[in-house]
């Protein structure tokens, strides 16, 4: 679902009178986000929507991943994207950088910046950060650099981080499409059920308080 989609769900959810509530889950990412090669629905994101309302506690996903971006357009990005109220912001970020064998230290501090836009745009949301790995060409010293920063990340801001983005997909070929990074529906399976094990806790505990209209 587009971010302008996804606010006028919230705005009709947020308007229905007497109504339990709906949350409003804003994942905020990459192509890896967005599904590209994939249709809108066969996204990670839109298959978690589907999970919750499955399992009884029901979410209005909005997804707002960009293909190409790095952590430093997300930062230049993130203020729009806010526009779209949320209960719960998951950030997935630095796989482009990874590619491009950015340095881990502007990844990390570049995260740390959007949770900080998160915190003073929409202080009542919650914010998950999804870990991420870079490829191992360049080496194992990058490879532990970069993989270290989601972790520390996630103390020093205090934000549940959640389990890397690809795991068990990464590295098969068929589970992922022919350009060997972004996975097929299979693999994009793999993603939605091991991201929504850890989110389901989260989303378990959001307002769902009914409005008076």
């Amino acid at each position: 679902m587009s971010v302008a989609k996804g606010a006028e769900s919230a705005r009709a959810v947020d308007g229905s009178t007497g109504s339990i509530r709906t949350p409003v889950v804003l994942f905020f990412g990459t192509s890896l986000t967005a599904g590209l090669g994939l249709d809108p629905e066969q996204a990670f994101p839109s298959l978690i929507e589907k999970k919750a309302l499955a399992e009884g506690i029901p979410i209005k996903v909005v997804n707002a991943g960009l293909s190409g971006e790095t952590t430093a357009g997300a930062v230049r990005r993130i203020d729009w994207v806010l526009r779209t109220p949320a209960d719960l912001i998951v950030i997935e970020g630095g796989a482009n950088d990874a590619l491009r064998g950015l340095a881990p230290e502007d990844a990390r501090a570049n995260l740390e910046r959007l949770i900080a836009a998160v915190r003073a745009k929409q202080p009542g949301a919650t914010i998950a950060l999804i870990q991420m790995e870079a490829p191992p060409n360049y080496g194992v010293s990058y490879t532990r650099s970069f993989r270290a920063i989601y972790p520390e990340v996630a103390r020093k801001e205090n934000v549940t981080l959640l389990p890397f983005l690809l795991g068990g997909v990464a590295g098969f070929p068929r589970l992922n499409q022919p350009d060997g990074v972004h996975p097929n529906l299979s693999g994009e399976r793999i993603v939605a059920d091991n991201i929504w094990k850890a989110l389901k806790p989260m989303v378990a505990k959001l307002d769902r308080g009914s409005k008076s209209g």
